[in-house]
């Protein structure tokens, strides 16, 4: 038996309707905060994550997807969203339309890793990117974006985590000064640590593997090495989180994975009984020469992404239920062969004037129908046989009070939105 592979996974039954209800639920938040849809490939040329994500990320290092194809093209499976909508941006010269340019995507990304709950190779993301603006209120907003949308999905003790990373100039005083701190104590750092000293110091801050170690706990803070420009930008960024009522903590730590990051980064987590590292939810922050980096012209920058299966596991933690159910208004069968034509004529017209409508397509007798609309949990049965449709009377039966309605073909639609609004 041919099997999915190793960290994918199949979504049906309950999960595809939460998913569902999450992006319909996402799509009215976007319009609220004015941000369109953008979808882009789900493989890019290889070299656009390479450049834009950076080398020393352990994305790009040790978990992308790369693949040559038959026109020997290096193409990779998108492991973020990010460098893919900045390479959309550049491409289509978005660049000329007004600004800012406030966009949002949800779909797979791909990383090679070890499988784990809440974490896949293959996995789905929402995320929102906003181009064209310097201004900390974008952050704020950006911010304030993920802290609302997980108030609305009913989660409780939201903290957001900031620090900020400054700008060009006070990141490379900050990477002289790591530099300076680190070389005598290369031995004590892991291999991928030691790699990274010379192509991104501040990398050994995110480490996972020496995050105890005491060497990297007393390395110098990134607050001492900010001039006065990337000061003031985190102080509004405060001060504008504080005017939304939005609290949060300043993380010296926090660094983020992403080589592309400057200004302000930030992780938003909830308190999750039993989650432990796995309560960030979302994370982001502002990236000003990413689209320079990637060939467009200098544009500040700055988003988020929330991984989908990871808020999932959260709102089933907390026992916050997000399964709408489907609302079917009305089952039809028929009672004989010659009706069935008329049956899908009927719900054909139905379903094009608004109604959610299902029939049988198994000629079951009309005790499994009734069996199956209750199955299907259908407001109404249409009953359809030879009398029906040689008079163009439609038997129309409440399946909750049982009440049975004999319905004049040309009156059902009148009738159905009559009773349907009336519930």
């Amino acid at each position: 038996m041919i099997q999915k592979p190793k960290g994918t996974y199949d979504i049906f039954g309950t999960n595809s309707g939460k998913i569902l209800y999450l992006r319909k639920l996402i799509t009215a938040l976007m319009d609220k905060y004015n941000y369109d849809y953008v979808q882009t490939p789900i493989f890019e040329s290889s070299e656009l994550f390479h450049r834009g994500v950076g080398e020393t990320t352990d994305i790009v290092t040790k978990e992308t997807y790369d693949f040559t194809d038959r026109g020997n093209r290096n193409l990779t499976l998108r492991p973020e969203g990010t460098a893919g909508l900045v390479r959309c941006f550049i491409e289509n010269k978005l660049y000329v339309e007004s600004k800012p340019l406030k966009a949002w995507y949800f779909g797979s990304m791909f990383r090679y890793e070890r499988p784990q709950s809440g974490r896949n190779r293959e996995f789905t993301q929402f995320g929102v990117e906003a181009f064209g603006s310097n201004d900390p209120m974008l952050d704020a907003e950006i911010i304030s974006i993920v802290v609302n949308f997980f108030k609305m999905l009913g989660l409780k003790g939201i903290k957001v985590n900031i620090n900020t990373l400054g700008d060009s100039e006070s990141r490379k005083m900050y990477r002289k000064a790591l530099l300076d701190y680190f070389k005598p104590h290369l031995n004590e750092l892991c291999s991928d640590c030691q790699t990274r000293y010379e192509k991104n110091p501040l990398r050994i801050l995110d480490c996972k593997v020496d995050s105890k170690n005491e060497v990297i706990e007393n390395a110098p803070k990134m607050e001492d090495y900010l001039n006065q420009t990337s000061l003031d930008h985190f102080s509004k960024v405060k001060e504008y989180l504080k005017t939304m009522g939005i609290e949060y903590i300043v993380n010296p730590k926090l660094v983020r994975g992403l080589d592309y990051y400057t200004h302000t980064v930030f992780e938003v987590e909830a308190d999750i009984k039993d989650f432990g590292s796995q309560n960030v939810l979302g994370a982001g922050g502002r990236y000003d020469n990413l689209v320079e980096t990637i060939g467009g012209p200098s544009t500040p920058g700055v988003g988020f992404a929330i991984g989908i299966e990871r808020l999932l596991l959260a709102l089933e933690a907390e026992n916050i239920d997000i399964t709408e159910g489907k609302k079917l208004d009305a089952y039809a069968f028929s009672m004989s062969t010659n009706a069935k034509s008329y049956m899908l004529s009927l719900v054909n017209n139905l379903r094009m004037n608004g109604f959610n409508v299902d029939m049988d397509y198994l000629e079951r007798n009309m005790k499994n129908n009734f069996k199956h609309a209750d199955k299907l949990k259908a407001k109404f049965i249409i009953i359809i046989g030879d009398d029906e449709v040689t008079n163009k009377i439609i038997t129309v039966k409440n399946n909750e009070t049982k009440e049975e309605f004999k319905v004049k073909l040309e009156n059902i639609v009148e009738f159905l939105d009559e009773k349907l609004g009336d519930e």
